[in-house]
């Protein structure tokens, strides 16, 4: 699922915004690009790191990951049938269709075909591989401890925070620090993820760590089109707020879970 959201991550930027290649993306001269900017491929290593990160992290992972926790025990299974998938591919496409005209009509700027072709064999290299990794077991056994559900979350949290704090004029050495954030919870996630004590209340506060510093950094953050006015931070106090009952919600519901799981592993011989 993430190496999907990444190939989103890269659709999304490559054609339908095409920020990865465009220089002045809609006039905002927010100079995307020049921090590292590589000449051959007319990218910003900046902006595409922190940019596919953000999707993949934040628009998608931590996204299904949170509404996943609020039905922990739908959590593994399929949502939708062969239908649902089709009505949704559709919506994906009209969507995708949508936002691409808006783009063009407030930037013409067009990126060219060698781009265009390399961002379609990433997303359809990431699509392969995403369907070629072998399935985990949903009840793994491998023996080991595990951190407590909050020193999780409060990893999450200051990594996400660290992520989204670091300036673009450190140009390369931001690029370095993206990279190893990444991988260091990578990392983590995937030592811990496999043994028995890890659990649905360690990946809710995984996801709630990732939103919440989403949510505080939205009060800091200078709107890309707009200004941080009394509207702009009404909106979002309010998101804040409605993010703050979810993860309530959802650690509810997954506390009830996990006991369940528990109790019935403890029946097994």
């Amino acid at each position: 699922m993430i190496v999907l959201a990444f190939a989103y991550a890269v659709f999304e930027e490559a054609f339908t915004t095409q920020t990865l290649f465009n220089p002045n993306y809609l006039h905002l001269n927010l100079g995307l690009l020049k921090p590292a900017y590589i000449p051959a491929l007319g990218i910003g290593a900046w902006w595409t790191v922190f940019v596919l990160t953000l999707h993949t992290v934040w628009s998608i992972s931590t996204s299904i990951a949170l509404v996943e926790a609020v039905v922990p025990n739908r959590s593994s299974i399929p949502w939708l049938g062969r239908l649902g998938v089709i009505v949704t591919g559709v919506l994906f496409i009209f969507g995708a269709a949508v936002s691409t005209r808006f783009s063009l009509r407030q930037d013409t700027f067009v990126a060219s075909v060698p781009q265009f072709v390399c961002s379609a064999l990433v997303c359809l290299v990431a699509a392969v591989v995403a369907f070629c990794i072998p399935r985990t077991s949903p009840h793994p056994a491998i023996a080991g401890n595990v951190p407590n559900p909050w020193l999780v979350g409060a990893g999450a949290l200051l990594a996400g925070s660290t992520f989204l704090m670091i300036p673009m004029t450190w140009a390369w050495w931001a690029v370095v620090a993206y990279l190893t954030l990444d991988l260091l919870v990578i990392a983590a996630v995937w030592r811990w993820s496999p043994r028995q004590e890890w659990n649905s209340m360690h990946r809710l506060a995984l996801a709630g760590g990732a939103a919440l510093a989403y949510a505080w950094h939205a009060f800091v953050q200078t709107p890309a089109v707009g200004q941080a006015n009394k509207t702009t931070r009404i909106g979002n106090a309010v998101f804040a707020v409605a993010l703050i009952i979810l993860l309530a919600i959802a650690a509810r519901q997954n506390t009830g879970h996990t006991a369940g799981q528990e109790a019935s592993a403890a029946t097994l011989p």
